[in-house]
């Protein structure tokens, strides 16, 4: 891709991000400025038993796919993650709960995520032949999702008044947005790295005739994120979390590696030289250390692992303010103002 659109879709990304999550302030902050009584039976946006919260989450993200991994069989999720990797990923959320044992959460973040083979720690053969593959990837992450939040012990005590711990763990699940743009790069004699956007490269005949079932992958796709994490209450409307938020995503090509090495040729027969040429080098880089002499992959040749779709997480630490009211009712909020310190003597 040309680098003026590259640097254009990258600014778009990132106005994406600050829009949603200025949008997101606004509305909330209108929320909670309607007022405070109402007459209505139902929930009511506002009241003096609903809570809102905004704030901001940062932390460093790991990617889980074919690609990179540790010492051994490659596995999903801790075992596999290679630290010298670790990315970072920057956010926003607004989160509304009708009662203190549920939220309902809106957020977005930005980051990027990564993995090379080449990095992979030398232990025995199991990880060789993914050392030898020598590919790797990088890509900026734009999400957005909707998620259920749960607080299990506030929900066995949800009829004892008295029962308000600073310290309240909770789980996570909802559904999300996810958008990605893998590259990958070659390294010319000098040593100078060059990243090239990898869908338009059909590294693996997506969407050749030659491999009717190889669909041409979306940037955009559907996400599942799940987690679990622990909020502190600094003070009745300043809170810190700690959370882990993995992503469960529906495709395998977030990193461009699923299935099997294809016939060269078809880049000549299906792209422009230019395109062609670069496909043909970054498909396949392999590094003959369990084949000595070997320079290519045959066709057919195991390039991924087309039965586990890839994945992310990231363990963020979060700032929240809480909007709103912050007593269960009229007369907590009473007792509070009449145990004040006067302002005035």
């Amino acid at each position: 891709m040309n680098p003026i659109y590259r640097k254009r879709n990258q600014f778009l990304m990132k106005t994406r991000l600050h829009t949603l999550c200025v949008t997101c302030f606004i509305f909330f902050v209108l929320c909670v400025s309607l007022p405070e009584t109402s007459y209505s039976q139902s929930i009511i946006i506002g009241n003096e038993k609903s809570r809102f919260e905004i704030g901001l989450n940062i932390g460093p993200s790991f990617f889980l796919g074919d690609l990179g991994g540790h010492a051994g069989k490659g596995q999903r999720f801790v075992k596999d993650l290679n630290l010298p990797l670790t990315k970072l990923m920057v956010g926003a959320f607004a989160t509304y709960y009708p009662n203190e044992w549920m939220g309902v959460r809106l957020a977005a973040q930005y980051g990027k995520i990564s993995a090379e083979d080449e990095i992979i720690t030398t232990k025995g053969e199991d990880e060789l032949y993914r050392k030898q593959r020598n590919l790797n990837f990088r890509s900026n992450i734009f999400e957005t999702y909707l998620a259920g939040e749960l607080y299990p012990l506030m929900l066995l005590h949800k009829n004892d008044a008295d029962y308000t711990p600073r310290l309240r763990p909770y789980g996570v699940i909802g559904v999300g947005y996810l958008h990605f743009n893998p590259q990958g790069s070659l390294t010319d004699a000098n040593g100078n790295q060059t990243w090239y956007d990898l869908r338009p490269l059909h590294t693996e005949g997506q969407g050749f005739p030659e491999y009717p079932e190889r669909k041409e992958y979306s940037l955009s796709q559907i996400n599942i994120p799940m987690g679990a994490g622990f909020k502190y209450y600094l003070s009745p409307r300043i809170t810190l979390s700690i959370e882990v938020l993995l992503r469960k995503s529906f495709t395998d090509y977030i990193d461009d590696v699923s299935t099997e090495y294809i016939d060269p040729n078809l880049f000549d027969k299906y792209l422009s030289p230019h395109d062609a040429t670069i496909a043909r080098q970054i498909s396949d880089k392999v590094f003959a250390i369990v084949n000595p002499g070997l320079s290519r992959n045959s066709p057919g040749t195991q390039r991924g692992n087309p039965h586990q779709n890839d994945s992310y997480f990231t363990t963020f630490f979060k700032f929240g303010i809480r909007l709103g009211p912050v007593y269960k009712n009229k007369y907590d909020q009473h007792v509070a103002s009449m145990m004040r310190c006067p302002s005035r003597f």
